[in-house]
C-alpha cells in the first residue's frame, strides 16, 4: 500500500507560516510513521530569485511603513481574493504549482500562508481533486484566508471559528485545533543544565526576541533593560538580523557578563525553558511557543492587524501584558527576581495552557480527517 503523502505549502513572509508547516508535519510523522510530508515556500520554490526579493521588499515595509500594512490590513479585511487576483497570482508567480503537486502526488495539501492556499483554491475551482486545508496561523482571520475551495480550517480558537462563521463559512468546516508548535516545545528540560549550555548564571532571566528578522524594540527601551544587568540576565535574540547583532555588540551597554546577544538559533525552545519572562512582538508562532511553555510575556509594537489582535487575545486570556513604558519594565524585572512569586505565576500558566492548548490537537485533527 502506498503511504500517504501531505504537502504542506507555506510563504516566507515571516518565519511563523513556515515553522508551523513544519510543527504540524513533525506531529503528524510522530502519530503515524507511514506518512510521507513534503513542506515547500512555494514562492521561493518556484521563483528563486524573484521570490526573495519580494519578501525583501514586504520586510523592509514592515519595518518602515507598518501603518501602511494596518490600513491595508483592515481594507481588505471581510474580503477574500477574489478571481482576477488569483489568475494575477498564479501567472505572475505560480505558473507552475499544479506541475510541482502533479510531480509529488500527494493525497492531501495543507496551506499556512494565504497565497498558496488562494493559487490551490484556483486550481481547485479547475478541476484539481486534492483536499485542500487551510491552517490558520494567527489569531484572527482575514478575509484573504478564506475560499470556498477550502475543504477544512484548522483555527486558533472559538473565537477565531466564529469569525470564519459570521462570514457564512459552515461550522461543519471548521476544526479548532490550536496552532501547532513543534513537539521540542512540550518537552521541559533542567534549568541548571541549560544554564550551563548556554553560559549563564543562577540568576532571573528575560529573553528578548525580535522575530526571525530580528526587528528589535526601541532603542530607548532597549538600553533602559540593561540597567538591570547586575541583578538580571538578559539574552537578546535578533535573528537572521546581523546589522542588528553587530550594533548591539558594539555598544557599551550590551558589553557585560549577563547580557547575550545572539543571531538565529534553533534552540528557542530551551531559551524559553531557562528565562522567567519572554519580551517579543505578538507574532502568532511566538506567542503559542510562549503559551506552549507558560512563560509569562510582554509584547512591544504589534504590527498594525493580526498582530494586534493577537496581542490583544494573549493579554485578554492572562498569558501576557503590553509593554508601554519603563515601570513595565520595573515592575516584571523586580516580580521575577522574587522566586515563589514568579514561581507560582508560572504555574498558573501551566495550568491554565494544559486547559486551553494541546501542541497535538492539529495533527491529530488532520491525521483524523484523512481516514
Amino acid at each position: 500500500m502506498r503511504k500517504k503523502r501531505v504537502l504542506l505549502l507555506s510563504e516566507g513572509f515571516g518565519s511563523g507560516h513556515t515553522q508551523a508547516a513544519y510543527a504540524l508535519a513533525v506531529g503528524l510523522r510522530s502519530l503515524d510513521s507511514t506518512i510521507q510530508t513534503r513542506v515547500i515556500e512555494l514562492g521561493n520554490f518556484l521563483n528563486p530569485v524573484i521570490g526573495p526579493m519580494i519578501v525583501s521588499a514586504y520586510r523592509k515595509t514592515v519595518t518602515k511603513q507598518p501603518k501602511l500594512l494596518g490600513k491595508l490590513y483592515r481594507r481588505q479585511y471581510k474580503k477574500s481574493l477574489n478571481r482576477f487576483a488569483q489568475l494575477a497570482l498564479h501567472r505572475l508567480f505560480y505558473t507552475h504549482t499544479e506541475q510541482v503537486i502533479s510531480q509529488l502526488k500527494p493525497d492531501l495539501i495543507v496551506c499556512t500562508h494565504p497565497l498558496p492556499n488562494a493559487v490551490v483554491s484556483r486550481l481547485k475551482r479547475l478541476g484539481l481533486q486534492i483536499p485542500l486545508y487551510t491552517l490558520i496561523t494567527d489569531y484572527d482571520a482575514h478575509g484573504t484566508w478564506t475560499s470556498s475551495e477550502v475543504n477544512k480550517y484548522l483555527v486558533s480558537t472559538v473565537e477565531v471559528k466564529k469569525k470564519l462563521t459570521d462570514r457564512g463559512i459552515s461550522p461543519s468546516r471548521i476544526e479548532v485545533t490550536g496552532i501547532p508548535v513543534h513537539p521540542n516545545f512540550w518537552q521541559t528540560y533542567d534549568k541548571s543544565e541549560l544554564q550551563a549550555q548556554f553560559d549563564l548564571k543562577p540568576l532571573p532571566t528575560v529573553l528578548i526576541m525580535g522575530g526571525g528578522w530580528g526587528i528589535m524594540y526601541s532603542d530607548d527601551l532597549l538600553a533602559y533593560m540593561t540597567r538591570w544587568r547586575d541583578r538580571i540576565q538578559l539574552i537578546y535574540c535578533v535573528g537572521n538580523n546581523e546589522k542588528v547583532r553587530e550594533r548591539m555588540l558594539a555598544e557599551s551597554s550590551f558589553q557585560h557578563p549577563n547580557i547575550k546577544v545572539l543571531g538565529f538559533t534553533k534552540e528557542i525552545n530551551k531559551l524559553m525553558d531557562v528565562s522567567d519572562l519572554l519580551i517579543t512582538k505578538p507574532g502568532g508562532m511566538t506567542c503559542t511557543e510562549g503559551l506552549s511553555k507558560g512563560i509569562p510575556m510582554l509584547f512591544y509594537e504589534p504590527i498594525p492587524g493580526q498582530e494586534e489582535v493577537n496581542c490583544e487575545y494573549f493579554v485578554a486570556s492572562g498569558f501576557g501584558e503590553m509593554l508601554v513604558s519603563t515601570e513595565t519594565i520595573d515592575k516584571w524585572f523586580e516580580l521575577i527576581q522574587e522566586p515563589y512569586t514568579s514561581g507560582q505565576h508560572r504555574m498558573n500558566l501551566l495550568n491554565k495552557r494544559n486547559q486551553q492548548y494541546n501542541p497535538m490537537e492539529c495533527s491529530r485533527a488532520v491525521l483524523q480527517l484523512m481516514q
